[in-house]
């Protein structure tokens, strides 16, 4: 069993504010004994001829199960409702209403004494139920004696929860509702003692024609079969020279731009300088692994500038953004592009 504080709404034994713990107590104040009940067969096996049957919507519970449990009752009072459950009892409809306070105005003695109060919801009465606390053709509260038994309505979720039963006359509404009999079997709906069992969904092969199957393996056998007859044309494979030549400067830039998709400029532009530096060092006659610092060092004696002038290019920060990691792949191409044209230069002199 749950604590209190996890009951739901109404519940008679929930303390917080969408609880009725308080209209439990405040029944059992007027003489009126209060028994909970959560499994439907118990409830229905504890109902006596002058037993007030109570309960919020139970849309948990198919059609028959609920009939099956208000069969035995003679008075049923429902502290709550939705469209199906107004259909199945044949009640009544939705409906709309004001929101100022109503009284009664209505025959039905027990609530001469209750005051106003302001409903939530209201609802369009049936032909031959009675509509209580109403504004024109819709009322709060429908009470309907048929065979002998009373069945009343009305949405109490708010007017009759812990934090505003003591608000106008919603108390006096509720001991009128149920405080008529000597005893309340209070029903709590919920997922636990539900009836309903659920569907189990239409799997794809439940949805698909019988010949489907055999059709598909039919045609998967045919197109093995046939790649097994082509493939057998096929020769070894053979290596070939590619027919062109890709230069190295459109391959990096190429590269740039596939690795900035990933979001990393720094981490792609750090594996592009130092794929720049290798070709360079190479170029300039320096060992594969040269120091950060030899590289730049070197490149800018050929190419007759300050030494200094490629050290951030090519040693210091690294971009942190898409357009700013091409840009730098483009520097390093021209950087590239003009180291060798300087060493072709160096090469043709005498």
């Amino acid at each position: 069993m749950s604590p209190p504080a996890d009951r739901g709404t109404l519940d008679p034994e929930g303390v917080g504010d969408s609880g009725a713990m308080a209209l439990a107590e405040i029944l059992r104040d007027h003489g009126t004994e209060v028994s909970v009940y959560r499994s439907r067969t118990e409830a229905e096996a504890a109902l006596g001829d002058d037993d007030t049957l109570v309960m919020t919507n139970p849309y948990t519970l198919t059609d028959e199960a609920l009939e099956q449990l208000v069969e035995p009752a003679q008075r049923i009072v429902f502290l709550s409702s939705g469209a199906h459950l107004l259909s199945t009892l044949e009640i009544g409809t939705s409906g709309v209403g004001t929101s100022a306070p109503v009284g009664p105005g209505c025959g039905v003695p027990e609530f001469a004494q209750v005051g106003t109060i302001r409903p939530d919801r209201w609802f369009v009465p049936a032909d031959g139920v009675e509509g209580c606390f109403g504004d024109g053709d819709s009322a709060a509260v429908l009470v309907a004696e048929r065979d002998g038994v009373r069945t009343s309505v009305v949405d109490g979720s708010r007017l009759f929860s812990n934090a505003y039963l003591a608000e106008d006359g919603n108390a006096a509404l509720a001991l009128a509702l149920l405080g008529q009999t000597g005893r309340v079997v209070w029903y709590v709906p919920s997922y636990d003692d539900s009836d309903i069992e659920a569907a189990t969904p239409e799997t794809l092969g439940d949805l698909t024609p019988a010949w489907v199957t055999p059709a598909i393996l039919l045609l998967m056998l045919s197109g093995a079969a046939a790649a097994f007859w082509r493939g057998r044309r096929f020769g070894p494979l053979v290596s070939e020279t590619l027919p062109v030549t890709v230069r190295a400067s459109e391959t990096m830039l190429g590269r740039a731009r596939l690795t900035a998709r990933a979001a990393d400029a720094a981490h792609a532009a750090d594996a592009l300088r130092d794929g720049s530096r290798r070709r360079l060092a190479r170029r300039l006659g320096l060992a594969e692994r040269a120091s950060t610092d030899e590289v730049p060092a070197a490149a800018a004696d050929r190419l007759r500038i300050p030494r200094g002038s490629l050290q951030i290019l090519l040693s210091a920060g690294l971009p942190d953004d898409d357009a700013a990691l091409v840009e730098f792949a483009r520097r390093l191409a021209d950087l590239e592009t003009a180291v060798d044209e300087a060493m072709r230069g160096a090469r043709s002199e005498p």
